[in-house]
């Protein structure tokens, strides 16, 4: 049976964030995500509080990845910033360890122009090996994610391919793959292949269609046969929703039972 959770930060968005764990428990779901809570809420006992209330696990969320607002999606590329992202390393499993999380993301960063390349990977594979050996003292799995260079121009880590130099180059075994279906539909499509040939290197998913990035069923991604071929293969890490929905979030899950899926596991 397939695991599922939800993006906090994605769906439902109809309430205050302190009030989506109440919501997705509602819903079904047993674990949550987000992509970081503190533009939402700076107290993390009340999330803790929240969560527990409501009967949820929080399971994932990311490293802080800059000033998003500016349009930065990362600090690990860049060698005048090491200090920073290894403080924000320590002080985000600190956060982790109060929530119960034990998945981080890791936002790479976009290197730029300023950088040559070997600046930029040196600089990040040093930073991931000791963000892995860190989170792994920690009982915590550090992810890398793969993002679409067609909204995310510049960024280092564009495909499958690449992630699988970057966790070879790094060799650590606590740093795992991040796959996005929908990320990756728009760069290199395979979605079921890759997963068959590279589970051991993926520790967690996320899903949503293309184009618009909303739920399962309104674009060209076929989920009913990924879902499928998941099941086949007995495919035991979590799918995380992480779409906008169309409507409303509530209106948006009917795909599960239409796909012939639960929220049990």
């Amino acid at each position: 049976m397939l695991k599922f959770a939800t993006n906090l930060t994605f769906m439902f968005t109809e309430v205050p964030f302190l009030e989506r764990f109440a919501m997705a428990r509602e819903a079904g779901f047993r674990r949550v995500e987000f992509h970081n809570p503190w533009p939402f809420c700076e107290d993390t006992a009340a999330i803790a509080r929240a969560a527990e209330q409501a009967g949820v696990r929080i399971i994932h969320c990311n490293l802080p990845g800059g000033d998003w607002q500016a349009g930065e999606r990362g600090i690990a590329v860049f060698p005048d910033r090491t200090d920073e992202f290894r403080q924000a390393v320590v002080s985000t499993i600190a956060i982790a360890q109060q929530l119960g999380i034990r998945q981080l993301n890791c936002p790479l960063g976009y290197p730029g122009s300023s950088l040559s390349h070997d600046q930029w990977y040196s600089t990040l594979t040093n930073n991931l090996r000791y963000a892995a050996k860190t989170t792994a003292q920690a009982g915590i799995m550090l992810l890398v994610e793969p993002l679409n260079p067609i909204t995310h121009p510049g960024y280092p880590l564009i495909n499958t391919a690449q992630a699988l130099e970057l966790l070879a180059e790094v060799d650590h075994p606590n740093l795992k793959i991040q796959y996005d279906f929908y990320q990756m539909q728009r760069s290199e499509g395979e979605l079921i292949e890759t997963v068959r040939q590279h589970r051991d290197h993926i520790g967690f998913i996320q899903l949503a269609d293309n184009p618009g990035r909303h739920e399962p069923g309104t674009g060209e991604i076929h989920y009913p046969f990924l879902f499928r071929e998941l099941q086949s293969m007995r495919f035991d890490k979590v799918i995380s929703l992480e779409y906008s929905p169309v409507t409303t979030t509530l209106d948006s899950l009917g795909w599960i039972s239409d796909y012939g899926l639960n929220l049990d596991a």
